[in-house]
């Protein structure tokens, strides 16, 4: 049995906790990603006019997450209550909820997020990054087309099945990494996970593989590295599947510009 209760004003839900006793075992919140700012690319039409600007602004959305989780914490510090984000998606201003949501460059901005919802696993427990599917609003996870068509995977759901097909049950902590990727790590019995984001809208960045106190005998890396401006308005299955690649011997792999790739390594 799970019970939800909501989150509203600061200092509600210690008080909830208090009044909830035993029974409270999730506390619900949201959280919308807004434009950020009156100048913001993040609305109407604007993202399309400097590429380069609307990436640095999607890739400073994982921030603002880990910002709002923080502020959760405090608000439960004391009783340590598990968080369920019950609602987290973009909101932006613009056609269906602002059409750079059909972007790439907005999936790698999702994945970020979800490295930040995998760092604070301890505490946050369930995790939405859209609404299932719809007809219009990009940000949906499954868009299903009007009057006719097949449905398709927007950039979120696309980095969301990524992510879930290819996780471990145990977090493991990331000792080292470049300063372009974005990297949180799993474990599953003998296979070790990686999420990787390379935030770097121009640049591809090369990486050696290496498990403290363990030996890797394999690995294969899944990714996606479309061009950030690629906007997803029908079904195209060479969008929809990632690319696989096993690891050669010497362990290394170059991630692609603004990819989002997930690695697993068998160990040993």
């Amino acid at each position: 049995e799970i019970h939800l209760i909501g989150w509203g004003d600061s200092g509600w839900a210690p008080r909830m906790a208090e009044i909830a006793g035993e029974q409270l075992q999730y506390l619900a919140f949201h959280h919308h990603f807004n434009s950020d700012g009156a100048d913001s690319p993040l609305q109407g039409i604007r993202y399309r006019e400097d590429p380069a600007r609307t990436w640095q602004f999607l890739m400073r959305t994982g921030e603002r997450q880990q910002r709002r989780i923080e502020g959760m914490r405090e608000q439960v510090v004391d009783s340590q209550i598990p968080l369920a984000l019950t609602e987290c998606h973009y909101a932006l201003p613009g056609r269906n909820r602002c059409e750079v949501l059909s972007t790439w460059a907005a999936g790698v901005g999702y994945a970020r997020v979800l490295n930040v919802h995998e760092r604070n696993g301890d505490i946050l427990k369930f995790a939405t990054l859209a609404d299932f599917c719809g007809t219009r609003w990009q940000n949906n996870a499954i868009m299903i087309p009007v009057p006719r068509g097949r449905p398709y995977l927007m950039p979120v759901a696309m980095v969301m099945s990524l992510f879930r097909k290819n996780v471990g049950t145990r977090a493991l902590q990331v000792l080292d990494t470049p300063d372009d990727l974005d990297v949180t790590a799993s474990r599953e019995g003998n296979r070790v996970f990686l999420h990787v984001v390379n935030t770097n809208r121009t640049q591809s960045c090369e990486a050696v593989f290496a498990v403290h106190g363990l030996r890797i005998d394999s690995g294969v890396v899944r990714w996606f590295a479309l061009d950030p401006e690629t906007e997803i308005f029908q079904y195209r299955p060479e969008h929809t599947y990632p690319q696989e690649e096993k690891l050669d011997h010497q362990l290394t792999w170059r991630f692609p510009a603004a990819s989002v790739a997930a690695v697993e390594l068998t160990v040993a």
